[in-house]
């Protein structure tokens, strides 16, 4: 198989090749460390590459699970895994060794998935950017090197739309998935609160805002690694609602009546929504209407978005405290400060002086929010938005040489559409449906009810057949 037919093909289709014998773990294995090292490292997409010992491992590999024996990426998030450090972005964790593999990880494994490196992130991955100092500079977006590809999970989402690899892991806390996905135009679907394991080592992230996925090009992988990975592990604080026997098996299952989707164009507090993210909603309303269902635009739900910023900073904050204490134990901070980067030593700073009552008030107004989108979706099967309010901005433009507060200010009203759905715990996807005049991808956002990501996969696989955005990588990878 040659590069030109591996960019070609999603992960289902390899590891259909696979178990035919059509090509083999250790040829696969090649072409993606190839790729890797001629596509994704010149735009510092990849830290934790374990390349030549993944290339013996991938030579005994025996073929498991729906994906066989298929390249994958981890993102360097400290998911746990005894096979690559992580670093969470930051020079204070640099090169964490582990002990034992997360839970997600032992499924990724057993669905056939060998993991040879990790992908760039932000901070403790607490930025819509992904520019840390620790790699050595920027991570940059293969549409335009100039403007970021987005964070937290913005490694994964420059290999995968480079063809590096069909699928990689991301997670997604405040919009980590669905960032990146938009601004490399790709596919990137948040779970459902409870759809996929944390364990063994925590419950929750960020007080149950963050979860686990994947960022994918086709629909139909996401779908497939879903099957695959799906459902919560023993002790679980949080489970979603029962599932169908295959995502995958259902995707070209016709709806028995017109989905009911509700559009958004404003913002709340009036934030300016950019001209192409609202094309690309309409754009997006097109082709559902073309697909028989009724788009009906109306405004989002009440809610007091300053209060929310306010309980989100106080969430992160706390959980920076957290993270950065089980390094420095009881060290002063004149001894490790100088490793974090400003924004995240000021969170910590700030993390420290919150009161428990703060915290806990933060909770119950995302648990408020919760209920407050419940009610809100009885009335729709979907919820139609721009991903983000702007195009991907400028590199430097989210910078972390700020006080923290400020700089998650600036992100809110960058990813207003985004961090909500983490608070009520909604599935949420980015679908790449439309590039501007200048070639840049932004993306739509479909929200559905909670527990209900086959409405979600069965609406952009539909819309992925109409637009066919597959062919864009093949155009960004031979201008590349």
């Amino acid at each position: 198989m040659s590069p030109a037919d591996y960019d070609r093909l999603d992960g289902v289709a390899l590891a259909s090749m696979l178990r035919g014998g059509e090509i083999s773990p250790f040829e696969l294995m090649s072409i993606a460390v190839k790729l890797a090292q001629e596509r994704a490292m010149p735009l510092n997409a990849l830290c934790s590459q374990r390349f030549e010992e993944s290339l013996k491992i991938a030579k005994t590999a025996h073929l498991t699970g729906p994906f066989g024996a298929l390249p994958f990426l981890l993102k360097d998030s400290g998911l746990p895994s005894r096979h690559l450090p992580a670093s969470l972005g930051s020079r204070l964790f640099r090169d964490t060794p582990f002990t034992f593999d997360g839970t997600l990880v032992e499924r990724f494994e057993a669905a056939g998935f060998l993991s040879f490196a990790r992908t760039t992130v932000p901070e403790l991955c607490m930025a819509p950017t992904t520019e840390a100092v620790v790699y050595g500079g920027p991570t940059l977006n293969p549409w335009d090197p100039t403007r970021s590809p987005g964070g937290s999970s913005g490694g994964a989402a420059v290999a995968v739309a480079l063809g590096v690899v069909p699928i990689a892991h991301g997670s997604d806390g405040g919009g980590s998935i669905r960032i990146p996905a938009s601004c490399c135009g790709v596919f990137g679907l948040k779970p459902s609160r409870g759809l996929l394991p944390m364990g063994p080592a925590r419950g929750e992230g960020w007080g149950g805002l963050a979860t686990d996925g994947v960022i994918t090009r086709t629909v139909r992988d996401t779908a497939a690694v879903l099957d695959a990975i799906k459902g919560p592990d023993p002790g679980a604080p949080y489970a979603a609602p029962p599932t169908p026997a295959s995502y995958l098996a259902s995707l070209d299952r016709p709806f028995d009546r017109p989905l009911r989707v509700a559009k958004w164009v404003s913002a709340w507090n009036d934030i300016n929504v950019d001209p192409d993210c609202l094309a690309a909603v309409d754009r997006a309303e097109q082709l559902l209407v073309q697909n028989d269902h009724e788009v009906v635009e109306v405004n989002p739900p009440e809610i007091d978005f300053e209060g929310f910023v306010d309980s989100l900073i106080n969430v992160i904050a706390a959980n920076a405290v957290i993270s950065v204490d089980t390094v420095v134990k009881s060290q002063r901070i004149d001894h490790w400060g100088r490793l974090l980067e400003p924004a995240i030593l000021d969170a910590y700073q700030y993390g420290k002086a919150l009161r428990a009552t703060d915290y806990i008030a933060a909770i119950a107004r995302f648990h408020q929010i919760s209920r407050v989108m419940e009610q809100y979706m009885l009335g729709f099967d979907l919820v139609l938005t721009p991903t983000l309010t702007q195009l991907p901005v400028k590199l430097g433009t989210l910078s972390m040489n700020e006080d923290f507060r400020t700089f998650r200010l600036k992100a809110a009203r960058f990813t207003m559409f985004l961090a909500i759905i983490n608070a009520s715990g909604q599935p949420a996807a980015n679908v790449p449906l439309y590039w501007n005049e200048q070639g840049i991808p932004v993306g739509i956002q479909l929200i559905g009810r909670f527990g209900d990501e086959d409405t979600i996969l069965r609406a952009s696989a539909a819309l992925e057949r109409t637009s066919s955005w597959f062919r864009r990588y093949a155009q960004l990878i031979t201008d590349d």
